[in-house]
């Protein structure tokens, strides 16, 4: 408990800059606090102040040793609360990323629901297509659509997601509809331009040789963008087919607006994901974000409805 309140008094002194602040929130003399500021810097042996008459500075191990205490801080006064007569209560700041068409439609009108449970938790959302650094930005939690790269971070799988190809009924019925993969090339295919992210091109599984593979194929058209949402337009407009993944049509499938082809050659599905870094404790509050997560993407109503 002296440890304790050795740190709690350095966070106070420092974020407040004075003895005399700091003890006057607590309610004790601006002594006690420089005893405890002095016994906290004899046992780590290391200056994590300069205290002058007029101000208080902290050192560079100073600096680095404040972000660690607030975090210590904040992650022990989750564990009390998640066990509280009170019941599970998070507060804090969540600082989570998402990607940008994803995030738009599937991450960002969830921020203010969880919000509205915790109260006590503040909220940050980053929406990009860059494979952001977590813990290098100081991120709590991202929401990542697809095959996963960084062994580092820990994932926990949210739900399936798969690609597909759709188009209208108004195109199919002026142009017919594909029957196999690679009647493709007979068709206007709405890409991704060559500049995005997916470079490897549509994915099927066809049976070659002894069994199923996935094979990738780039068909082409008279239209490509490099936003994902342009395409999607376009194909809710008619203008050909295109390969989107269930997130983001699945709600036009269901009202009848798309039309799923190729469907026996859909390759299999890959996962929307909530990852972190590595932690010993996970903070309260991305624990019960990410279980807020799996409850509404686990229900088969949230993307038709979306």
């Amino acid at each position: 408990m002296d440890k304790l309140k050795q740190l709690e008094s350095f966070v106070s002194v420092s974020t407040r800059g004075s003895l005399t602040a700091a003890a006057r929130a607590e309610g004790v003399a601006p002594a006690i606090m420089g005893r405890r500021l002095d016994a906290l810097e004899e046992r780590l042996g290391v200056k994590l102040l300069v205290r002058t008459t007029r101000r208080i500075s902290l050192t560079h191990e100073g600096s680095a040793f404040l972000e660690d205490c607030q975090r210590l801080l904040a992650d022990f006064a989750n564990a009390e609360a998640s066990v509280s007569a009170g019941g599970v209560k998070a507060s804090g700041h969540l600082r989570i990323t998402a990607p940008a068409g994803f995030g738009r439609r599937h991450v960002a009108p969830l921020v203010p629901r969880f919000r509205e449970l915790h109260r006590d938790v503040t909220m940050s959302l980053n929406l990009s297509d860059r494979v952001v650094d977590l813990a290098g930005e100081g991120f709590d939690c991202a929401v990542r659509v697809g095959d996963l790269r960084d062994s580092s971070l820990v994932s926990v799988r949210l739900a399936d997601n798969r690609r597909l190809c759709v188009a209208t009924p108004g195109y199919l019925a002026q142009h017919g509809t594909p029957v196999h993969p690679n009647e493709l090339v007979r068709f206007d295919c709405l890409t991704l331009s060559s500049d995005a992210s997916q470079t490897r091109g549509w994915a099927f599984r066809l049976t070659q040789g002894s069994g199923d593979q996935v094979v990738h194929l780039k068909p082409g058209g008279p239209l490509d963008c490099s936003d994902g949402q342009v395409l999607h337009d376009w194909c809710l407009g008619g203008f050909g087919i295109a390969w989107r993944s269930t997130w983001e049509v699945e709600s036009e499938i269901a009202s009848g607006r798309l039309v799923e082809v190729l469907a026996a050659f859909a390759a299999p599905p890959n996962g929307i994901y909530a990852v972190f870094p590595q932690r010993k404790h996970l903070p309260l509050r991305v624990r019960l974000w990410i279980d807020f997560l799996k409850h509404c993407y686990g229900s088969p109503d949230f993307w038709t409805a979306a």
